[in-house]
């Protein structure tokens, strides 16, 4: 083994065991025993990541930890950037906890003065990506865009204010909300909603102007806790736009597997950010993993909606192997 791959393969395993003691929250002798090492290795491991500066407030994958499968996507895909995790063995839950903490590194790296950043609130990872952000002491972006209407239940859309509004916060921006149903029954109450809400028209005409886009990218799962506030769509046109070759959606906008927008009456009836307004952003930043956001990940970099990609090491293998 090379020196400079002794180095890689020592980096990942300080990652690997300071993501599972601070994250996952195991104590040593439990990830000694799930990884196969002694309990003195992961100690010393915990305390070389500390000297490295992989832990700070929260585990910090470095970037760069699995470089030649990033810019092996970023070639393949012309994606500006790729941020890989190992989250192997890992539930929903905490794959997301680990996707989001990802995005956090990535996005302190970013430069924000002056800019319009798009923000998908009702997004799982993008709350859980807010919550793991730090402050930023010398940024003053200029406005934090919902890019969608509420969708669920009263305590997800309280949950989505509060995230941006911490967003705003942090990088001393303007937070503009969108306090309208993210799916409406029919194009008439869509338009009478609109008629009566200058806060919601103003949202709406700020996506034109976005710098920063963070997407949420969607499988066609049906989710009840989102329909009980009768502000998403049903299992019924779910099926439809599965028909009609939908594999995923990017903002609640439904792709075919080649990136596509698939034309129908429901894209009519979303409170949110067009697909076009979208492709304005410099950056596009969409976050996914698991091997449910496979089709949907593949659909948002082929339509070229996403431009930077942060996903497991799973979602990479599977995007590598797809061919042109």
């Amino acid at each position: 083994m090379s020196p400079d791959t002794h180095n890689l393969e020592q980096l990942r395993m300080m990652t690997k065991v300071a993501h599972l003691y601070h994250n996952r929250h195991l104590v040593q002798s439990e990830i000694a025993q799930l990884l196969g090492l002694s309990q003195a290795r992961v100690s010393r491991l915990l305390a070389a990541a500390e000297e490295a500066e992989i832990i700070r407030t929260v585990v910090v994958p470095p970037i760069g930890l699995n470089s030649e499968l990033e810019e092996a996507l970023e070639k393949k895909y012309g994606l500006i950037q790729v941020h890989l995790v190992d989250a192997s063995g890992e539930s929903d839950g905490q794959r997301a906890d680990t996707l989001a903490r990802a995005l956090a590194t990535v996005f302190e790296l970013l430069p924000l003065n002056d800019k319009v950043i798009g923000f998908t609130s009702w997004s799982r990872s993008m709350r859980r990506f807010v919550a793991a952000l730090n402050k930023f002491p010398h940024a003053k972006a200029q406005a934090v865009v919902e890019l969608v209407g509420g969708i669920g239940e009263p305590s997800l859309q309280h949950e989505a204010t509060n995230a941006t509004e911490r967003l705003a916060n942090l990088i001393d921006a303007t937070p503009m909300f969108l306090r309208v149903p993210g799916v409406v029954a029919t194009t008439d109450v869509k338009r009478a909603i609109l008629d009566g809400d200058l806060h919601a028209r103003a949202t709406l005409a700020a996506m034109d102007n976005l710098d920063i886009a963070l997407i949420g990218i969607g499988n066609l799962a049906f989710r009840s806790e989102r329909v009980a506030g009768g502000n998403f769509f049903s299992q019924s046109q779910f099926d439809m736009i599965e028909s009609k070759g939908a594999v995923g959606e990017v903002d609640l906008r439904f792709l075919d597997a080649e990136g596509n927008l698939v034309a129908s009456k429901l894209d009519e009836l979303v409170i949110g950010v067009t697909l076009d307004q979208l492709k304005k952003a410099e950056r596009r930043i969409g976050v996914s993993g698991g091997a449910d956001k496979h089709l949907p990940t593949l659909a948002a970099i082929r339509g070229g909606y996403v431009n930077m990609l942060v996903t497991d090491l799973e979602t990479a293998e599977f995007l590598l192997a797809q061919k042109d």
